[in-house]
C-alpha cells in the first residue's frame, strides 16, 4: 500500500486510534469518519495487514510509574550494521526505543528509562560493548506526543490528497 492508497476514511481511523486505541468502538470511529462500522472494521484489518497499523500499546508515564529518568543516547554505528543492531539494542534492559537516523554522524537514537543513574549507566556500557560509540547523552524532563494532524479529518482541507 502506498501513501496514495490511504483515503480520508483511513486517515480518520488512524487519527482516532492514535488519540485512543482502547476505548472507541468501530461505530464511534465510523461516525467520525462518515462511514459504516463494518467499513471501519474492514479498513482496520487492511491497515493492520498492510503494516500501516503496526500494533497497539499502552503509553506509559515512566516517571509516575517509578522510573523518572529518561535518557536519550545518540550513538554512531557503522552504516551497514546499524539496522541489524536494533533488535539487540531493544533487548538491553531499560531500553524502550531505538530510532535509526539517516543524517548526521550519530545514526541511532536510543531511549532508556530507569530509576537512577545506576539503571542508565549499564545501558551505555552495553552499547559500547556492542561496538557503538555513544556521542551524546541527554536527560529528558518530559515527553509528550500527539496524533499526526494530517490524519485529522477536521483539520484537512478539501484540496489535500
Amino acid at each position: 500500500m502506498s501513501e496514495t492508497d490511504i483515503d480520508d476514511v483511513d486517515r480518520a481511523i488512524l487519527y482516532t486510534l492514535q488519540e485512543d486505541a482502547r476505548n472507541p468502538s468501530s461505530g464511534d470511529i465510523a461516525e467520525r469518519a462518515g462511514t459504516s462500522d463494518s467499513t471501519v472494521r474492514k479498513r482496520i484489518k487492511r491497515l493492520e495487514a498492510d503494516g500501516i497499523i503496526k500494533g497497539y500499546s499502552a503509553e506509559v508515564d515512566y516517571q509516575r510509574s517509578g522510573y523518572p529518568l529518561r535518557m536519550l543516547l545518540f550513538c554512531t554505528a557503522s552504516i551497514p550494521e546499524r539496522g541489524d543492531l536494533i533488535p539487540d539494542i531493544l533487548n538491553i534492559d531499560g531500553v524502550v526505543s531505538v530510532q535509526e537516523l539517516v543524517t548526521g554522524e550519530q545514526n541511532l537514537l536510543v531511549t532508556a528509562v530507569g530509576e537512577s543513574d545506576n539503571d542508565i549507566t549499564p545501558v551505555a556500557q552495553e552499547l559500547l560493548e556492542m561496538g557503538l560509540r555513544v556521542a551524546d547523552e541527554v536527560l529528558v524532563r518530559s515527553h509528550e506526543t500527539t496524533p499526526f494532524g494530517k490524519f485529522d479529518p477536521e483539520r484537512r482541507s478539501d484540496d489535500e490528497p
